[in-house]
């Protein structure tokens, strides 16, 4: 074997380790993401068990306010139907972006809720309720944890998937670019409020 045959196999040698690092770490940051969304998709559930409870307690002091308490549920449905979508493929672009709006509805019925049990002092006062509300809240922050560690992995996987010459091997693979999830919460889209 001459020189230049056993250079040419260290360099093909090279080359196929580099593309199989390449291809492994798109694995294991496409695992990672999916691990996130798995952690989201628990709190999600945990969210959409406690509405349930919430409207069932409030139904005996929200006589007049069925239309509020229907939203909530239908909302809450539809939530669950986009998770259960989004679980099967938390890769697919059109699920995630289901699963935020779904979402972000249940987020603004609950919103409406509060709202109208601010007018029942009875129902802001009933034990099983504040508990509730606790946990709903409590639920809310762990599902914003959640979110952002799996759009941290969502966006490490993107920006991997993106670089030269990685885009050349995800394309050969299709691994595709995946949507980070976005829940919106009516606090973070109004202005703060300042006054002197």
């Amino acid at each position: 074997m001459g020189t230049t045959t056993v250079i040419g196999l260290v360099v093909i040698a090279v080359v196929v380790f580099y593309l199989v690092f390449i291809y492994n770490n798109l694995v294991s940051l496409r695992n990672q993401f999916k691990n996130g969304f798995a952690q989201i998709d628990v709190q999600l559930q945990r969210r959409h068990d406690l509405i349930p409870n919430l409207v069932e307690a409030a139904k005996a002091y929200l006589d007049h306010e069925k239309s509020t308490l229907t939203q909530v549920m239908e909302a809450r449905n539809n939530a669950v139907s986009a998770q259960k979508d989004a679980a099967k493929d938390p890769g697919d672009n059109t699920k995630i972006q289901r699963l935020g709006s779904a979402e972000n509805l249940l987020t603004k019925a609950l919103a409406n809720f509060y709202a109208v049990a601010e007018n029942y002092p009875d129902l802001k006062a009933n034990e099983t309720i504040q508990q509730l509300m606790e946990e709903l809240a409590s639920t809310e922050n762990r599902v914003a944890f959640a979110r952002q560690a799996y759009n941290d992995g969502v966006m490490t996987y993107n920006i991997f998937r993106e670089k030269f010459p990685n885009n050349i091997v995800a394309g050969m693979f299709a691994f595709k670019e995946t949507a980070q999830l976005q829940l919106e919460t009516p606090e973070a889209r109004q202005a703060p409020k300042v006054s002197f």
